[in-house]
């Protein structure tokens, strides 16, 4: 990690820690559950020898950044709003986004409140879902999916901290990290269990070392789960606070990666929509779908050097 700075900013009433490399262009990037800045390692590397400067926050909640103790503090509007902060700390009007999972969530949300901002975006996994009408989002995931949908398990505080502190900060986070399950995950009922990965081996993948997942569980040892569970409980309350942005259209430009065997796109209906024109309605400027063949949720881990390609091959034109 030569040459990678980290420095402590003050942003939107929180001490946010951010990871930094490069001169030129911004490229932010937002990262998922379970994880941290490291994950974008590779592409902070690759991306600043090719003239940009990279900045990858630990978001709200996660690392070292400041993780504050309410859950409503961790809404959409609390996370952006933190970006946006963090944005004009860096002394610039504009950056390319890149995001993954949870982040690429709140990426969506991002372009949705403040388009202007963002140049364009490179998203990972997670499409842009339209907002339902009718419908808050846990109790429709709950309808499909059923109560043991991870999110809808993750919904009561303290109760999944407490099934992950039964197999450890270490079990969990290998568990979620090196998963290829397909489909939307469903947890063992009453505990943690085999968690996402009823199938996880002793052996780590070639692209998470014991190095990586040493630090993981350094930093997830010492806030906990908490603060990146927090994000999802407040997916109802952000359907209540999202009702202005009903119907939206995303215009920024956008490049959306994600691997075949990815839990989110083999999730019931997500391939229809994410192929069959329902989610080029919602962002007209969906300019490339790219489905990586053989590769899992953890794309930016799994294939990083051809994730740093897709990015810059993306943002170049810009």
């Amino acid at each position: 990690m030569e040459g990678i700075e980290h420095r402590i900013v003050e942003v939107n009433g929180i001490k946010m820690h951010i990871a930094e490399k490069g001169e030129g262009p911004v490229v932010l990037f937002l990262h998922g559950f379970p994880e941290l800045w490291y994950s974008w390692r590779h592409q902070i590397l690759d991306l600043s020898s090719k003239g940009y400067r990279c900045v990858a926050p630990d978001l709200r909640g996660y690392g070292d950044t400041d993780a504050p103790p309410s859950v409503t503090s961790y809404t959409s509007f609390h996370i952006v709003g933190d970006l946006v902060a963090l944005i004009k700390w860096l002394g610039v009007e504009q950056v390319f986004l890149v995001a993954h999972d949870m982040g690429a969530i709140m990426g969506w949300y991002f372009c949705m409140f403040r388009p202007e901002i963002i140049k364009a975006y490179v998203c990972l996994s997670v499409p842009f879902v339209r907002r339902n009408f009718k419908v808050p989002t846990v109790d429709a995931m709950r309808a499909i999916y059923g109560d043991d949908y991870y999110i809808c398990r993750f919904q009561e505080p303290g109760k999944m901290e407490a099934e992950m502190d039964e197999v450890g900060t270490e079990y969990v986070l290998k568990n979620i990290l090196t998963t290829r399950k397909t489909g939307p995950p469903i947890l063992p009922k009453g505990e943690f269990g085999t968690g996402f990965n009823p199938d996880m081996k002793e052996t780590l993948p070639s692209w998470l070392t014991p190095q990586d997942l040493a630090y993981y569980v350094s930093k997830f040892e010492s806030t906990g789960f908490t603060g990146g569970l927090n994000y999802y409980r407040n997916f109802n309350l952000n359907w209540e606070l999202h009702a202005p942005w009903s119907g939206v259209k995303i215009k920024v430009p956008v490049k959306y990666i994600a691997g075949e065997l990815d839990m989110v796109y083999t999730s019931l209906g997500m391939k229809d929509y994410v192929h069959g024109g329902g989610f080029k309605e919602d962002v007209p400027n969906l300019e490339e779908v790219i489905i990586q063949k053989g590769v899992a949720h953890f794309n930016n881990h799994e294939t990083a050097e051809e994730i740093s390609n897709h990015i810059y091959d993306f943002i170049k034109f810009f």
